[in-house]
């Protein structure tokens, strides 16, 4: 029988349905590995996306820090003995964030490209929302192990922030959207020669499957939620 020793907290709420997958996923992954009766202890703390990405928008990247900061103190208080952003887009500022957080953190941007080295792939395309896409995070991790990154072009860009924004964070799959948007990451990958797609947004797994592509798909909220089940299962 597996003894709880580790909480997890998650800043979830961007966006909502992401959150309900982190959830899931990580019960069922401890349960699964653990072949225990036992339930994983989960401290979720939803935070308002809108205010997030407003301040992301405005490139006030120091509201941003300190309003996820916030969220991770409270998570202490409430117990968890360590922390996840259920999100992409706000590890923009994650270095500023573990650099102050009272509790360690666990980054989806490393653990995707401890993924991608693990299976020895060379270039990949990242797609995610527009801040995702347009700032270096992901760039910057890759790189330090030698591994390129292809980006879409700001036309390409604005195509699949709005395929992603309003529906897609609500839930929402829309067929066309799904098919112009497999299409173009296609496009993509042939012309940039890609061994890789990163669903660099949880609620695009919603969306894009293996089966769209004939290359490895690194699914992050999928790779965040297994490696948060090995750390609660520590």
């Amino acid at each position: 029988m597996v003894t709880n020793l580790h909480t997890v907290g998650i800043v979830g709420g961007i966006g909502p349905e992401s959150t309900i997958d982190y959830y899931k996923g990580i019960i069922n992954g401890y349960r699964s590995l653990s072949n225990d009766v036992n339930y994983p202890h989960i401290i979720v703390n939803s935070i308002n996306m809108t205010a997030m990405l407003t301040l992301i928008d405005n490139k006030d990247y120091s509201g941003v820090t300190s309003l996820l900061l916030n969220a991770i103190v409270a998570l202490k208080a409430a117990g968890a003995s360590f922390a996840v952003i259920a999100s992409n887009t706000p590890h923009v500022v994650f270095d500023d964030i573990k650099a102050c957080s009272p509790i360690p953190l666990i980054s989806i941007v490393e653990v995707t490209c401890n993924q991608a080295l693990s299976l020895g792939l060379k270039k990949l395309l990242l797609i995610g929302t527009r801040f995702t896409m347009q700032n270096h995070f992901y760039q910057n991790e890759f790189r330090r192990h030698g591994i390129a990154l292809a980006i879409p072009s700001s036309v390409d860009q604005e195509i699949v922030h709005n395929i992603i924004f309003p529906e897609l964070e609500e839930g929402i799959v829309i067929p066309e959207k799904k098919a112009r948007l497999v299409a173009l990451c296609n496009e993509i990958i042939d012309k940039e020669q890609c061994d890789g797609i990163i669903l660099g947004c949880t609620e695009l797994p919603l969306m894009l499957h293996d089966e769209e592509f004939n290359i490895k798909v690194l699914n992050t909220a999928q790779i965040h939620v297994k490696t948060i089940v090995n750390k609660l299962l520590e």
